[in-house]
């Protein structure tokens, strides 16, 4: 089992490209089902991409990648299977995403129920709720999803009675082909939701978005070819800001959208964090006197529940007691054990961790526990003493691409045994 060894204490400088969102690609590679032909630019080369290109290849989709793997061109087979298996779907939650698409496509689906990061019990009940609202039957046996519209889905008024990203997701790609209009409310809108919605307008959908409500007026498109760029991946930008903010003399964050960080920056910013903003990339140093601050996970446009951990390590540093209340997933503290291995002082209380900083952290042998656990541990190793050893990095893998390369470029002693 690969393992990363990091020597903590080494000033970070340079340059930081910043690749494309895994949490985009994910839900427009599950629409690509819905076209002839998809041309996908700035795709992330992390594992839950190759576990759903495996998903795709075993429906039917032909599948190439290409310029130096960054671009994939996906081939609709006439010969589809509308199963998705669990040997396929249970390390990624994204794997239900197939449903919407099989359903509203085909008429029917059968999809496991899925896996994925260890955070929370995550149902997929809301998913099934849209699905129904649009007219799917749906049953559940043997840790498979059954679903059928024989006759087709019904456009219809759906208001979640909670947020979720992967419900909004797959009630639209379910919409994209039902019958008249869907009216989606109380939707989630992440910038990953706004770019499967450019997508599925190249394929011929009519969607208006106005504030949480989303109309989506469905058909297929005739359209043979689709040319799609994914957008940057805002939380692994996010995750090299907390490392600037840490350990650079200065950093560059580049191929991002700054605009898309607003929130991230502001709370930066309120720590004391030195910061300088353009239009395509940000210069960041760290401070000497970083300022506790409270935080709570929210919906977008609120304070991500995905850089939780990563500003936690950034919290053990700043003067004072930080709060953060995880507000979206109940069991999103997982990290907080190991950190504490590092000399981290850190309490639960509730749903609220109480940071207390700043800390002198200590290098240690920890595990990580789920995708955004394993580099806030990455985080807290490079300005621990000593060596840290992080263990179970097949975590770290599923969504961070190629994150020791880009470290050691920016002079971190990281590498992999």
């Amino acid at each position: 089992m690969q393992k990363l060894l990091i020597k903590g204490k080494k000033e970070l400088s340079g340059t930081i490209l910043i690749s494309g969102s895994k949490n985009a690609s994910l839900p427009i590679l599950a629409a690509s089902l819905l076209a002839k032909e998809v041309k996908l630019h700035n795709v992330p080369l992390v594992k839950d991409i190759f576990t759903m290109l495996e998903l795709l290849k075993f429906i039917g989709v032909k599948i190439k990648i290409k310029n130096n793997k960054r671009s994939i061109i996906l081939k609709n087979n006439k010969k589809i299977k509308t199963l998705a298996p669990y040997k396929l779907v249970k390390t990624m939650r994204a794997g239900v995403l197939v449903l919407g698409p099989l359903l509203t496509k085909y008429g029917k689906a059968k999809v496991s129920l899925p896996g994925g990061c260890a955070i929370g019990t995550r149902p997929v009940d809301l998913h099934l709720f849209a699905l129904k609202q649009l007219g799917a039957k749906i049953k559940i046996k043997d840790g498979y999803i059954s679903a059928e519209a024989p006759n087709g889905l019904v456009g219809a008024n759906i208001k979640f009675p909670s947020i979720s990203v992967g419900a909004t997701e797959n009630a639209l790609l379910a919409a994209f082909n039902a019958k008249g209009n869907t009216i989606l409310s109380n939707c989630a809108i992440e910038p990953e939701i706004l770019d499967l919605i450019s997508f599925l307008k190249k394929l011929g959908s009519k969607i208006k978005i106005s504030g949480r409500k989303i109309k989506i007026s469905g058909k297929m498109s005739s359209i043979k070819n689709i040319n799609h760029k994914i957008i940057f991946d805002r939380i692994e930008a996010g995750t090299y800001l907390i490392a600037g903010s840490l350990l650079s003399k200065k950093i560059v964050i580049k191929q991002i959208n700054p605009k898309v960080l607003k929130y991230e920056i502001k709370i930066l910013k309120k720590m004391g964090v030195k910061i300088s903003i353009f239009k395509n990339s940000i210069f960041i140093s760290k401070s000497k006197k970083l300022k506790k601050i409270y935080l709570t996970t929210k919906p977008f446009p609120g304070f991500p529940t995905d850089l939780q951990a990563q500003f936690m390590v950034l919290m053990t540093q700043a003067n004072g007691i930080s709060k953060i209340k995880e507000n979206i997933f109940e069991n999103r503290f997982m990290h907080v054990p190991e950190l504490r291995r590092m000399g981290a002082k850190i309490k639960i209380k509730n749903k609220t961790a109480f940071i207390f900083g700043p800390s002198k952290l200590n290098g240690a042998e920890v595990m990580a526990t789920d995708l955004r656990a394993s580099v806030s541990l990455v985080l807290a190793g490079l300005i621990a003493n000593n060596r840290t050893v992080v263990n179970r990095i097949y975590h770290l893998d599923r969504g961070y691409e190629s994150l020791e390369k880009k470290l050691k470029k920016c002079k971190a002693e990281i590498k992999r045994i």
